[in-house]
């Protein structure tokens, strides 16, 4: 892990587990109402499972295997969030949050492309996955704990359906038209 990780490490904030699973629940009472942050939880519980399958790999070719699917489902996440849920974000009154969601996602992107160039089986890549993992937990945490709540309490209905069917629309365009998860 490099001198800035280590430091971008030491003062991002850790949530504890209990804080991350509460967020997640009230997440999930509001994603009765909302198609689209429905879809977003689908998504994270499936990223969460796609580290933990990254983790568990028993060898280099498995793990580039699951390192693989990740980085897929990882990309193709945040490109539907950043087309779509980022900027109605941002149209409302989260600009402040909109902005810290790209640079997250722009810095997990460069720091898992470095681990495309690890040897998937040593402790420098295992340090690497483990900052991304980490960085990853967070982001989805602030999502789940004050972002996509208030954007699923400030939008009307006609708003919901709109992200829903964009937010669908980007996600297949990137995994394909079967990959829902949702």
């Amino acid at each position: 892990m490099s001198v800035l990780d280590k430091v971008i490490a030491a003062v991002t904030p850790t949530e504890s587990q209990e804080e991350r699973l509460e967020a997640r629940r009230k997440a999930d009472e509001l994603a009765g109402q909302c198609d689209w942050l429905r879809m977003i939880l689908a998504h994270h519980r499936a990223l969460e499972d796609a580290f933990a399958q990254v983790q568990a790999a028993p060898d280099a070719n498995a793990r580039r295997r699951a390192q693989h699917w990740l980085g897929t489902l990882l990309t193709g996440h945040s490109m539907a969030e950043e087309v779509v849920i980022y900027p109605a974000m941002a149209l409302g009154d989260q600009k402040g949050h909109a902005t810290a969601a790209y640079t997250e996602q722009s810095g997990a992107k460069v720091n898992f492309a470095a681990l495309e160039t690890m040897d998937p089986m040593s402790q420098d890549y295992l340090d690497k996955f483990e900052h991304v993992r980490n960085a990853v937990l967070h982001h989805m945490y602030e999502e789940e704990d004050k972002w996509l709540p208030q954007l699923a309490r400030d939008g009307d209905a006609v708003l919901h359906s709109r992200l829903s069917a964009r937010y669908t629309e980007e996600f297949s365009r990137y995994m394909g038209p079967d990959a829902a998860l949702a």
